[in-house]
């Protein structure tokens, strides 16, 4: 991996960088998500089945289109015994953490009848999306669901692509019927993001829609954002890993390189106050390289979005990490938490050296849909709270509202809303 000196213009540089690889930054490709969108919004189901042959060369139907119970039995036995237990594991530790999210409504009254509040509800209908192309991700499925199931979604369905013959991944089908989708569809694309937000003649629209998934799907999402929530509009994976000299090498190399077989988009940063580390790091980094099983996709990963920078001291190296702002955050130093409470600006803060990333993708229990492309710095993980939504109570007696109206009278009238005025006003005519 190339080492360089952290200053100004190395992270102003490496910024740049990564911010190309934004959905923002696909300008290219809006066009042939605007038709695929406006197709299906407009020819429903009709569209929807023939860009699925066009894309993913199978044949859908009506009678096609939902997984079935003999399906979801059959994937049950294909999937292994061991892994089946994992995904239980899993579930058990991500339901849990999400729990703790839960909110309740809540009221406050006084002796004067005054009743303020906010009611908590669940949305009605949420849509997961679950890629199905050069990976396969039964983590996902649990990420995306079990939060909406803590919140009280009543209705969960699912799209994923199917393959050539009609089919989904096993692993997948037991992931969602675990973790308690209602209603798996067999669509995937931009064309499965529009039948979620506009509906078709089989599949309902939603209230919101959330999953990662390919750029077309990214660029969908966005395109759609206003007629449907959505979570986030994804971008690449990102790892950053902050090390001092106490640092195991191996150990971080092995971390960076966890995240860089994402795909040839993926970051992998390393900063470092120990030049030494650094070019362990490095040495380690080359010999992982030669041996894993996609050792392509890494090596382009590395070469475009690989850095390791060198500190002059951890105040510096502090101010890059909150700049960057980075999806995946280890603290591999001596004094690690009290580093963490400087932290301002990470998706998700991984602490000591036996707490590397995967870790968070599959077993501990937080959320690992986070933000990317520095959207750290004003977005949070994939929650409870993305699957509620709050409304304000308000209740006051004739006695309360008397003592304030010529107040409220007075306000709207200073904006020359006297229509707003009169509301308050009729209430208390002589």
């Amino acid at each position: 991996m190339r080492i360089l000196n952290l200053n100004k213009e190395t992270t102003d540089h490496i910024l740049e960088s990564l911010l190309k690889r934004s959905p923002n930054s696909y300008g290219t490709y809006e066009a042939a998500v605007a038709e695929i969108i406006d197709a299906v919004k407009c020819g429903g189901d009709k569209a929807l089945f023939a860009y699925t042959e066009k894309f993913d060369h199978a044949k859908i139907t009506p009678e096609n289109l939902v997984v079935t119970q003999e399906e979801i039995d059959a994937a049950y036995e294909e999937v292994e015994p061991e892994l089946l237990d994992v995904i239980r594991k899993s579930l058990v530790n991500i339901r849990s953490f999400h729990s703790k999210q839960r909110q309740n409504s809540w009221f406050d009254t006084d002796d004067k009848g005054i009743i303020l509040g906010q009611k908590v509800t669940p949305l009605d209908k949420v849509g997961v999306y679950v890629p199905g192309g050069k990976a396969v991700y039964p983590s996902s499925v649990l990420m995306n669901v079990v939060p909406a199931k803590v919140a009280g979604v009543p209705h969960i369905y699912m799209t994923t692509p199917p393959n050539k013959e009609g089919k989904i991944c096993a692993s997948t089908l037991v992931a969602a019927h675990e973790a308690g989708v209602d209603t798996i569809f067999k669509a995937g694309g931009a064309q499965a993001i529009a039948a979620l937000a506009f509906g078709t003649e089989s599949i309902p629209k939603v209230d919101k829609i959330v999953g990662p998934g390919n750029i077309y799907v990214a660029l969908a999402k966005k395109a759609v954002f206003g007629h449907v929530s959505i979570d986030s509009i994804a971008g690449p994976s990102e790892i950053l890993v902050l090390a001092d000299e106490t640092a195991n090498p191996r150990y971080v190399a092995a971390d960076l390189l966890s995240q860089a077989e994402h795909d040839e988009m993926a970051s992998a940063i390393l900063i470092t106050t120990s030049p030494e580390l650094a070019q362990k790091v490095s040495e380690e980094v080359d010999q992982f390289v030669s041996v894993l099983s996609r050792k392509e996709i890494i090596q382009k990963s590395l070469d475009q979005y690989g850095y390791i920078l060198v500190a002059e001291d951890m105040d510096q190296a502090l101010d890059a990490v909150n700049e960057i702002a980075s999806e995946h955050m280890e603290i591999v130093t001596k004094n690690p938490f009290e580093i963490m409470t400087k932290v301002k600006n990470a998706g998700a803060i991984f602490i000591g050296e036996y707490s590397s990333e995967p870790l968070g993708d599959y077993f501990a229990g937080p959320n690992h849909v986070l933000p990317t492309n520095g959207t750290a710095k004003f977005f949070s993980a994939l929650s409870v709270d993305d699957f509620i939504k709050k409304s304000s109570i308000i209740s006051y007696s004739r006695e309360a509202l008397e003592e304030v109206y010529k107040d409220i009278v007075q306000f709207a009238e200073c904006e020359q809303l006297t229509a707003h005025a009169n509301s308050i006003k009729v209430r208390f005519e002589e």
